[in-house]
């Protein structure tokens, strides 16, 4: 039986998956914020973690690397709902197994605690449309510069306040 820890701000989304993992056997503890986050580390052992890519204003993935600097025996899935390559990739450099985009329900996540690691992604037959690929190098230049949505904004040539207009926008699907 495994012991879980969701990190989430969502909090429909953490009842509707504690109550999942409950029923299915397993423990499960939810955290919204990164101090409960670290709360619950230090009082209990995990084994395993859900955390999304984007907590409040905080950044999972900082969450990810803290969470195994105190304890590293945890496995980590990164849950979101702004998906990207250069986010995935980040995900997965800073120690989660595996990246998941949202809605992801329990047997997913599950699952994708159980693959040996990620699975490569499929090339698609149709290329990225121009809305897609302006997502995504917004992301990459994003994770560049740590975050931080003032440097990035000068370094694509856009008004800050468009770029965060932009972030809060759910990704083009293709």
């Amino acid at each position: 039986m495994s012991n879980f820890l969701i990190v989430d701000d969502d909090l429909t989304f953490c009842e509707i998956l504690q109550r999942s993992l409950i029923r299915r056997g397993f423990t499960a503890d939810v955290a919204n914020n990164s101090s409960q986050a670290y709360q619950q580390v230090e009082n209990n052992h995990y084994e395993k973690a859900i955390v999304d890519l984007k907590i409040g204003s905080e950044s999972g993935l900082n969450v990810v690397a803290e969470l195994l600097a105190r304890q590293a025996d945890l496995e980590v899935v990164v849950l979101t709902g702004y998906s990207s390559i250069a986010t995935a990739v980040q995900a997965i450099k800073a120690g989660a197994r595996n990246y998941l985009c949202k809605p992801a329900d329990a047997d997913e996540i599950l699952a994708a605690f159980a693959e040996d690691r990620p699975q490569p992604m499929a090339i698609p037959d149709q290329p990225l449309s121009v809305d897609r690929m302006a997502w995504e190098h917004i992301q990459k230049v994003l994770a560049a510069h740590d975050g931080n949505i003032s440097a990035t904004a000068r370094a694509l040539g856009m008004h800050r306040r468009t770029l965060q207009r932009k972030l809060n926008k759910r990704p083009v699907r293709q």
